[in-house]
């Protein structure tokens, strides 16, 4: 008889969630039954259903999952060198991909056919704009006020001094090359950090 409660420390509920990342990742979501799950977390089917009643809410609670994108920019910002900024925060970013591979290339495979889960990646990427903007504001050499005062006013566009409609327009066109190097990750190990883009993008800005 298989046994349905602890198994070397971890819980049903959570051997079935890491049963149906796997799997979801492997054959897609819509091609994994949830037999499979329950053959793979060894729990009963019924299990399955009583911790997640559709299999919808396994998706769900896959998604609560999805890798923070929140990066300490203190750890990161070199004030004056935009182009060292960008390539600690970018190699930040990829640390977080790498400490859950499998749940992040599962969320891209599902983004197509899944309202929630391009609901969640979107707002990823609107966290990465937001961090690549607060480092280009942070690591130029004359900011106005601080990225703490700025975000005390409310406004992002405070510290930017002139040029913030380049800040704005770098930092979508890097959270997008971000994102992409990170939807390809499944497929292949990026090489680099961007560096001839972050390179063109810092010599690009200090320029203005």
């Amino acid at each position: 008889m298989r046994r349905t409660g602890q198994r070397n420390g971890v819980g049903a509920r959570e051997r079935i969630l890491t049963a149906a990342g796997e799997l979801f990742a492997e054959s897609g979501f819509d091609a994994t039954p949830t037999s499979r799950i329950a053959e793979r977390a060894e729990v009963p089917k019924g299990l399955v259903h009583y911790y997640f009643r559709r299999k919808q809410d396994l998706l769900a609670a896959l998604i609560e999952r999805l890798p923070d994108v929140r990066v300490d920019l203190t750890s990161v910002v070199v004030p004056g060198d935009v182009a060292t900024s960008l390539r600690q925060l970018v190699a930040a970013l990829d640390r977080g991909l790498d400490a859950s591979p499998l749940l992040s290339h599962l969320l891209w495979r599902e983004t197509d056919t899944h309202p929630a889960v391009r609901d969640a990646l979107d707002a990823r990427l609107r966290g990465i704009v937001a961090q690549i903007r607060e480092v280009l504001i942070a690591a130029r050499r004359v900011p106005a006020v601080t990225t703490t005062e700025a975000a005390l006013v409310g406004d992002p566009s405070a510290g930017a001094g002139e040029g913030y409609d380049d800040i704005e327009s770098a930092a979508a066109l890097l959270a997008l090359a971000v994102s992409y190097r990170h939807s390809v990750a499944r497929h292949t190990q990026p090489a680099d950090v961007l560096d001839r883009e972050l390179e063109f993008v810092a010599r690009a800005l200090e320029t203005r």
